[in-house]
């Protein structure tokens, strides 16, 4: 048997309720002032710190969330931040999702 194309049936339900988030979230955020924004950093970051690491849904999120800080910065330290952190979290998704297909 072709391990190659074994597939981590936890890994896409995940994923495929982490895309269905995506598009939610990402109109709540477009609906958000800069203040919003932030707010919302500060919740996602206060979650994360709880739940003592990211979860892929929370990856997309992060994402979604710091693209958005980003394009809305006023200061470029806010923009540098956001921008370190959403690679930061797209580099994070890669590595689970190699984890993932590693593990079967």
């Amino acid at each position: 048997m072709n391990t190659s194309n074994v597939v981590n049936l936890k890994s896409v339900r995940e994923m495929k309720r982490a895309q269905l988030l995506d598009h939610d979230y990402q109109a709540k955020i477009m609906g958000m002032d800069k203040v919003d924004l932030l707010n919302e950093m500060v919740n996602f970051q206060e979650e994360r710190t709880r739940l003592g690491q990211l979860s892929a849904p929370m990856m997309v999120r992060g994402k979604i969330l710091f693209k958005a800080l980003e394009e809305s910065a006023e200061t470029e330290a806010l923009r540098s931040l956001s921008k370190s952190y959403r690679r930061h979290l797209e580099l994070e998704l890669r590595e689970y999702l190699t984890q993932e297909k590693n593990e079967k």
